[in-house]
């Protein structure tokens, strides 16, 4: 019997007892979405079912932001060998499919509520998140001035940036961020002054046109490469065209 008389998958308050067979799909997975703590107890722990009622209450709390999985691991013995589970209770948070903090033993409320908070994305980040959900330029500019060094924001930021024709403020602002897929392809708009083509046959045929002069000009090479940055790695043509280059260049 769990001690918290929580039944079965999510029921709604952020909890789940968790299984062998469930704990890919409702750990692992669902922390990918929302930081889950996952609770290492058994029916004869003590100390177990002191805890238990302290990591429920203060997880409610956060209406959402942090989940709860409870596991007994008398019930499941893939969990256990999996953790390593030597004594219990044992509690680790698991963000990205990644275990990101760990603690062993019965722990006050304070100390769980610390433990807890710190997986609890904060009332900014929260705030970023809903500005990014809206998406318009508004919106992105007020998600800016809250995280201006975070990278979902600085990308369609630039983005904008160069739409408008500030390139340069765009360039500006993407230096701040680690280079990505991403990055690079408003850098090439920023190079190019491209921010997409009316159709893809006039597409094709700027790039037709740039590969008849690609040998041996490496600024038309660095042209047509940044289209193919503009186009962005999901568009088909993109590797078809990469091809391309490579047999008229060797």
């Amino acid at each position: 019997m769990n001690p918290s008389g929580v039944k079965g998958p999510y029921d709604g308050r952020c909890m789940a007892d968790v299984t062998d067979a469930t704990f890919e799909a409702a750990v692992v997975e669902r922390s990918k979405t929302v930081p889950v703590v996952i609770d290492l107890w058994a029916e004869w722990c003590g100390p177990c079912k002191t805890l238990g009622p302290i990591l429920e209450k203060v997880i409610a709390e956060t209406n959402g932001a942090v989940e709860l999985a409870k596991v007994d691991v008398e019930a499941n013995p893939a969990i256990s060998q999996a953790f390593q589970v030597q004594s219990i209770p044992a509690v680790h948070a698991m963000k990205d499919g990644q275990i990101v903090d760990s603690f062993m033993g019965a722990l006050g409320e304070d100390e769980v509520r610390a433990f807890v908070a710190k997986l609890a994305p904060s009332a900014e980040q929260s705030e970023v998140d809903r500005l990014l959900e809206i998406g318009d330029e508004d919106s992105l500019r007020a998600a800016y001035a809250l995280e201006p060094l975070n990278p979902d924001v600085v990308v369609p930021m630039a983005e904008i940036l160069v739409e408008q024709g500030f390139g340069e403020d765009a360039e500006t602002i993407l230096s701040k961020v680690p280079e990505t897929a991403e990055v690079r392809r408003v850098q090439a708009m920023i190079r190019t002054g491209a921010t997409g083509f009316d159709s893809e046959e006039e597409l094709e045929a700027k790039l037709a046109e740039l590969l008849t002069r690609v040998k041996g000009n490496d600024e038309v090479r660095q042209e047509f490469i940044d289209m193919l940055e503009v186009m962005g790695p999901d568009n088909p043509l993109t590797s078809e065209w990469r091809k391309k280059l490579s047999t008229a260049l060797f």
